[in-house]
């Protein structure tokens, strides 16, 4: 700690000893720098507050119903950032009159960048109230350019939600309709898909495996039935082989008609089968063989019946007329005739359900191809119409939406202050800057005092002298100073704080001056040529 005070004390020596050129410079620069600030042009800042109220009846009305855009104090927040961006003060040039001073595009960028500079928003924290604030020399100017930022912070609101709305309206359009092309190839697709497909396809029964289950259902049930007339007409082979043929009773006319009669009905009904399987089989099938054989059996049947019938009514002792006919064995061998060919039919049906069988089974491959095609077919077609539907409903949220920010605006502006300007400049601070200067006047003579102090040292002590040279000091002299000397140096020393006394009383008639009227100084130093 001595040693850093006997250092300090041995810089201020050395200062010391130029103190006349510390106090040169202080009072140069000094009396240049108040001449400086006296001369620097009045900046008036023109002001405007504005509250912004976000509150609106009708949106929490139409909360779920209409598409909510962004809240209001977001779109307050948005417009505050987007304020001073590029549109805007190239708009706010225009309003101003400020784009006729730039001549080049340079220039123009340079205007905008010192607008930004100079232009100031600020916002009451809690409370969404905006103070809009610039600053020029003109406070027309100044006043102008905050009654134009003030307009275009205030038509942003609109016209940037109108145009939002607009252009997301024309996209969920564009949109609706792209997605309705897209819905009608989907449905012609599945359409050829039908076609193609139609008997692949499940149907109201069900599907594939459906239709095969109830195929088999229905063979297993043809084959049951089979099974039955098949024993049916083993009953009646035997119960004819046992009846007599005749017992001496005559027909009587009456019961030949009853008999053709039925013969007749299974002939036709025959018939109707044997169309049926033509339709599907040719002339070799076995059933379509088997039907046939059963109808000519029947049509000989009545063919004989009617020859014997006729034979008798007119030659009772022809062989036509068989008195001992049975009329039981009759009706048992017609009986016979139906059975037969409900065999054939039956056979017809279960050889049919074996086709439509096997035809089910050896499709399978293609069946599991058309299901899962459709499958796929049927998730593009229900994704297609599911955004298609979110799509229309969220287009009419959007035009309602629309329509009541065109009836009662979300955002309303309430002017608190106008724009104005105050009668006293805002700007420079003359009081803060005339200390400034003082402060650096002092300081840069100091600092010059003491460099010329390390570049021209003196020894003013041994200690000193036998640091620097290495060398043992044997003795000092003593400066003996005459009287005439001490008073010549006691009036050095008396200038020199007269001279740094004048510098703060000159400091302070300055700042006096500026308390009383700063207008004072400035027509002096415009006067005295300095600027």
């Amino acid at each position: 700690m001595h040693e850093l005070v006997v250092q300090l004390l041995r810089y201020a020596r050395e200062t010391w000893r130029f103190r006349w050129w510390m106090l040169g410079i202080s009072w140069a620069v000094a009396v240049i720098g108040w001449a400086v600030v006296a001369r620097l042009p009045d900046q008036y800042e023109a002001s405007a507050r504005v509250y912004v109220d976000t509150q609106s009846v009708l949106a929490p009305m139409l909360r779920g119903i209409a598409i909510q855009t962004d809240s209001a104090e977001r779109r307050v927040l948005l417009m505050t950032r987007t304020l001073l961006s590029q549109p805007n003060m190239e708009k706010l040039l225009r309003m101003t009159d400020l784009d006729l001073q730039a001549k080049t595009p340079e220039q123009q960028e340079a205007l905008i960048e010192g607008l930004r500079k100079k232009i100031g928003l600020s916002a009451a924290r809690g409370e969404n109230l905006y103070t809009i604030s610039y600053e020029h020399r003109s406070g027309e100017m100044a006043k102008l350019v905050v009654k134009s930022l003030l307009t275009i912070f205030m038509e942003s609101n609109l016209g940037e939600v109108r145009k939002e709305q607009d252009s997301a309206s024309q996209f969920v359009e564009q949109q609706v309709q792209d997605y309705e092309r897209r819905m009608s190839e989907a449905e012609e697709r599945m359409t050829r898909f039908k076609q193609e497909n139609l008997g692949y396809l499940p149907g109201e029964s069900g599907g594939y495996y459906d239709n095969l289950r109830q195929m088999k259902e229905r063979l297993a049930g043809a084959e049951l039935e089979l099974k039955v007339e098949q024993d049916r007409v083993e009953v009646l082979r035997k119960q004819l082989s046992g009846e007599t043929p005749s017992f001496g009773i005559a027909p009587t006319p009456m019961e030949v008609t009853a008999n053709t009669q039925e013969i007749d009905r299974r002939i036709e009904l025959n018939q109707v089968r044997l169309d049926e399987l033509l339709l599907r089989y040719t002339d070799k099938h076995p059933d379509v063989v088997s039907l046939r054989r059963a109808i000519s059996d029947l049509k000989a049947d009545r063919k004989t019946l009617l020859s014997r019938a006729q034979q008798g009514a007119t030659d009772p002792q022809s062989p036509g007329y068989d008195v001992n006919a049975n009329p039981v064995y009759q009706q048992m061998r017609i009986a016979l005739s139906h059975a037969e060919a409900e065999i054939g039919a039956k056979q017809a049906v279960v050889t049919e359900y074996r086709e439509r069988i096997k035809g089910l089974e050896g499709a399978v491959d293609r069946v599991l191809r058309v299901e899962a095609e459709q499958a796929q077919l049927n998730r593009d077609y229900q994704v297609l119409k599911k955004n298609y539907d979110e799509l229309v409903a969220r287009l009419e949220s959007a035009r309602l939406a629309r329509k009541a920010d065109t009836r009662s605006e979300s955002v309303r502006f309430r002017v608190i202050d106008p724009p104005r300007v105050p009668a006293k400049p805002s700007a420079p601070n003359r009081l803060l800057l005339s200390s400034g200067v003082l402060l650096a006047a002092l300081l840069l003579g100091t600092a010059v005092a003491f460099l010329f102090g390390q570049l021209r040292p003196t020894f003013a002590e041994r200690k000193l002298l036998n640091e620097m040279t290495g060398l043992p000091v044997l003795g000092s002299i003593d400066m003996v100073w005459t009287p005439s000397q001490r008073r010549a140096r006691q009036m050095r020393n008396l200038s020199f704080l007269v001279s740094i006394f004048g510098l703060v009383a000159v400091y302070g008639l300055v700042m006096a001056v500026y308390l009383v009227g700063g207008d004072v100084l400035t027509r002096i130093t415009s006067g005295m040529g300095l600027s």
